[in-house]
């Protein structure tokens, strides 16, 4: 399908069944009109003779006495949305690229936005070009996936990216196809893996999509060929969900799919509202609304992407308490390895933007701690900001703990008790976009992080190394936090004090317990219970001055363990991790 390039031009390929006839027109030929075959199944093909990479065309299709411009609904390039579509080989040199992720339990997922990422010009949306002048910075990090938000056509000049309206061919003020295909070689070549967005809940919302009477037909002023006709067509997006149930729109995503995994080696994919591909409410349990077609649909997503890579991650964005989004597919389930968790950033922002300790439920936060679905602890991708709770009315997390200050001492006290509660759960953590050096305000398509922030809280950011080697038992000191199991084994309500027990086999570098101390008060020889008798070593503390020159400094070295208790001293508003060497 599309424009197929081979040595002495190219075969073009649309798919119009209520189409009377159909030409392509191009600058290879004059923009005259060149005739496709009628293949009398609904396709229309012909080859034409010269044509080469980096032409221009349209489609130019008539329906009765109508006659429609369209672009390729196929075409790798789009030269603006409102432009043409360009002739696109797909010879790409990856050179010695061989990439495999990181197994999954070590993983720490980065999501950014092209375009405000590394914006060097306020006027200028970002590049894939940026984002490869940050790559060294991202694996200092400890960062091995980063997850890009949609990068398909979009139908504005800016935005977050899930208003598509070519779904292969990649946005232009990105960079393009080839930019695209030079940033993930690039992250490839510093163990970064990349996980990519995707939307097929809806097309647009912009009626004056291309795909929107492709061909000229439609029923009840809906979309045609590509959309539902009727009132499974409706979305909070505009009447443009495809019809899943249509055989060629199926193929037309599933070949999406392919080309992602196949063609471009992403690494994973994040599936946008999966809960409005299966319902057309976006209701669970609803099943007068459901889209059986729509779930088979996911089920396919999930076979195709892990039968051409096996190791590939796939991500649901479901935001329903729902075990079948992760069960396998021969059990009936859509056969997702993961689900975006919403509940833990809500439970955290809850607990952590008052500043009267008496009001944190500490109990809301424990529940969030052993949560998972369908009993598997790498089935939740879990964070504490998001593209989307990062925005919608809210803001960052440091904002909302500490409003048009967000950067005080208060919000960096916080934040790394967040982030050392995101990084020592079971789940796939993911931190987004400049979230480690304390950005403020709210997620905005129009404003670039500042990076000038990474210099003035070098030391948040070292807080986040040495949480993410941690999590990533880098050291080999805590293997217990790639291991699933989780045991709360202390919960004060009076202090506002937790404490948990993560470990994979059990034993010396594996247990690790982490203890959190929301309150503002400082506990000296505070006993806790431990897992096993010796001595046990304060491997992170978040109070430590070399993250913050005005943090308490509190030097906890670690404590003797005996008959299965401890004490030991534990600063204010403060997170400790602790493992034992032998």
């Amino acid at each position: 399908m599309g424009a197929i390039v081979n040595s002495s031009g190219v075969s073009f390929r649309v798919w119009a069944p209520f189409a009377k006839s159909v030409a392509v027109i191009g600058s290879f030929n004059n923009w005259q009109e060149f005739k496709l075959k009628n293949e009398k199944d609904g396709y229309w093909s012909g080859f034409y003779k010269g044509a080469i990479p980096g032409q221009e065309y349209k489609f130019v299709i008539y329906n009765g006495s109508d006659k429609y411009i369209r672009n390729d609904p196929r075409s790798l390039h789009i030269t603006t949305s409102a432009g043409n579509s360009v002739i696109t080989g797909n010879n790409f040199d990856w050179g010695d690229d061989n990439f495999q992720p990181i197994p999954i339990e070590q993983q720490i997922i980065y999501e950014l936005h092209v375009g405000t990422f590394n914006r060097l010009d306020p006027s200028i949306n970002g590049t894939f070009i940026d984002l490869i002048d940050k790559l060294d910075y991202l694996a200092e990090l400890g960062i091995n996936m980063i997850e890009i938000m949609p990068v398909s056509s979009m139908l504005m000049d800016r935005g977050w990216g899930y208003a598509i309206d070519y779904i292969f061919a990649v946005e232009t003020l990105y960079g393009g196809r080839y930019n695209f295909l030079r940033f993930i070689r690039a992250a490839h070549s510093k163990g970064i893996g990349v996980i990519l967005d995707v939307v097929y809940n809806h097309f647009g919302p912009d009626t004056n999509l291309d795909l929107w009477n492709f061909d000229g037909w439609h029923e009840d002023n809906m979309g045609g060929i590509y959309f539902y006709n009727d009132w499974r067509a409706e979305t909070p997006w505009g009447n443009t969900r495809p019809d899943f149930g249509r055989p060629e729109v199926q193929q037309y995503i599933l070949d999406n799919v392919a080309m992602w995994v196949h063609d471009c080696r992403v690494d994973g994919l994040r599936v946008d509202s999966t809960i409005y591909i299966r319902n057309v409410k976006g209701s669970n349990n609803d099943p007068a609304h459901d889209l059986p077609e729509g779930w088979q649909l996911l089920q396919q997503i999930n076979s195709i992407a892990r039968k051409i890579k096996p190791s590939l991650l796939t991500i649901a964005e479901d935001v329903a308490d729902n075990d079948y989004i992760v069960k396998p597919i021969r059990e009936g389930g859509a056969g997702f390895i993961s689900q975006w968790e919403l509940n833990f950033p809500g439970v955290l922002r809850e607990a952590l933007k008052t500043n009267d300790p008496e009001a944190i439920d500490i109990a809301g936060i424990c529940g969030e701690l052993s949560r998972r679905y369908n009993n598997q602890w790498l089935s939740r991708v879990i964070y504490t900001d998001s593209h989307d709770s990062a925005a919608n009315g809210s803001a960052r997390l440091n904002e909302v703990i500490s409003p048009k200050c967000a950067d005080n001492l208060f919000a960096r006290q916080q934040s790394l008790i967040a982030a050392t509660i995101l990084l020592t759960t079971p789940g796939i953590p993911m931190i987004f976009q400049g979230q480690e050096f304390m950005q403020v305000g709210e997620f905005n398509d129009w404003q670039g992080l500042d990076w000038n922030r990474a210099v003035r809280f070098f030391g948040i950011i070292d807080a986040y190394k040495h949480l993410i080697a941690l999590r990533k038992n880098s050291h080999n000191l805590t293997a217990g936090l790639i291991g699933p199991n989780i045991n709360l084994t202390h919960i004060d309500e009076t202090n506002k004090v937790i404490a948990y027990h993560r470990w994979q086999e059990g034993g010396p570098l594996d247990d690790t317990m982490v203890i959190i101390n929301f309150s503002n008060r400082q506990f000296d020889s505070y006993e806790l219970g431990f897992p096993r008798n010796g001595s046990w070593k304060v491997r992170f503390n978040s109070t430590w001055e070399g993250y913050s020159k005005d943090f308490k400094n509190i030097i906890i070295d670690g404590l003797i363990v005996e008959n299965g208790a401890g004490r030991l001293t534990i600063p204010p508003a403060s997170a400790l991790i602790l493992s034992q060497d032998f």
